[in-house]
């Protein structure tokens, strides 16, 4: 509620033309109108159902892959066929480890048959539906036993492309399933993202249904701008998951360098429509020294987190830069004068000791 407090008065301020919300002049400690007040260290928000976007890292996981009917078996498919009424000696689908039963899946073998054990022997599966095969098992079996009841699925089909694994976000915005082509996932939710992956599926097997999460939120950031006293800025991108701080920036960057000042803010871009930026200054010695949570702000995705340099060392490496030619151009001369003294001082030893 307090982030979409935040966002309503934002557009309050669009409506009314761009009025910038600068409170860096604002004195630490004065009271902010409540709708304005940004999320702090003791008062996170939620962010907004995350939306899928390049480059992006997904999970997919298969939690039901059958293949439309009517399937024909193939070689390498694996089957499980139970039978009631067979053998006590020798059941079919399941065999007993340590007192308790156990499923035994059955291979079909590459001359396209299945073995039901030495008792009922093979029969041929290949190109037969489900259907078909339970009748065929049923009509050896009738040759042995009394009244067997046999019933036959799928365990694993030895075509069909393993899905589960782990996605890109390709920059078109779709992850590649390989075979079973390409899904857009960008712009959606995970929910939203899971309901187009199975509908997508559907056209290549019954009922499917997928586990989807996020492993890598590479899409959403925020950026540590860190100066450099006249040597060049640092700019460092960190993926943001909902629960940074400011705190959590500095850590990121392994704090303050040398060159760094106490003289910290956040700029944090306009909502989507609004067009007025927010500049939230930072307190460093009070969130470190003091554990004050006043200023350690929650980060929000593309916030800039600006770390200004020190002025003494910016205008001593200013000077530098700019005396820097200066002091070579007189060491030039320097070396060029002293090599010339030194090549007139071996002249004129020479010249006394050949007698000129």
């Amino acid at each position: 509620m307090q982030l979409l407090a935040l966002l309503m008065a934002f557009g309050a301020l669009g409506l009314s033309g761009c009025h910038s919300l600068d409170l860096y002049q604002q004195p630490f400690g004065e009271p902010i109108a409540p709708e304005l007040e940004p999320p702090r260290e003791k008062s996170l928000v939620s962010l907004p159902a995350y939306r899928i976007a390049p480059p992006d890292i997904l999970s997919i996981e298969m939690l039901r892959q059958v293949p439309l009917p009517p399937y024909r078996a193939e070689p390498y498919d694996v089957l499980n066929i139970e039978v009631m009424g067979a053998l006590p000696d020798q059941p079919i689908g399941f065999t007993y480890m340590n007192g308790r039963p156990m499923r035994i899946p059955y291979l079909v073998e590459p001359e396209g048959t299945v073995d039901l054990g030495p008792a009922y022997g093979r029969v041929r599966v290949i190109g037969m539906t489900l259907d078909e095969i339970r009748e065929s098992i049923t009509r050896q079996l009738r040759q042995i036993l009394a009244s067997p009841v046999v019933s036959v699925s799928l365990a694993r089909s030895a075509g069909t492309q393993p899905i589960t694994a782990e996605y890109n976000v390709g920059p078109d915005g779709t992850v590649n399933l390989g075979q079973y082509g390409s899904v857009h996932v960008a712009g959606k939710t995970i929910a939203e993202a899971k309901a187009a992956i199975e509908q997508h599926l559907s056209h290549h097997f019954d009922s499917p249904e997928v586990s989807v999460q996020v492993i890598a939120y590479l899409s959403k950031v925020y950026y540590i701008i860190t100066e450099g006293a006249g040597l060049g800025d640092s700019i460092v991108r960190v993926p943001i998951t909902g629960k940074e701080t400011v705190l959590d920036a500095i850590s990121n960057v392994g704090g303050l360098s040398q060159l760094s000042s106490k003289e910290i803010w956040i700029a944090r871009p306009a909502p989507s429509g609004f067009g007025c930026e927010q500049v939230l200054p930072i307190d460093y010695i009070a969130i470190t020294r003091g554990a004050s949570t006043d200023t350690n702000y929650q980060l929000m995705p593309g916030d800039r987190v600006f770390i200004a340099d020190d002025d003494t060392l910016a205008l001593t490496n200013v000077i530098g830069i700019m005396t820097g030619p200066i002091e070579r151009a007189v060491g030039i001369t320097s070396f060029v004068n002293s090599t010339i003294r030194g090549l007139q001082t071996l002249g004129r030893a020479y010249n006394q000791r050949s007698g000129f």
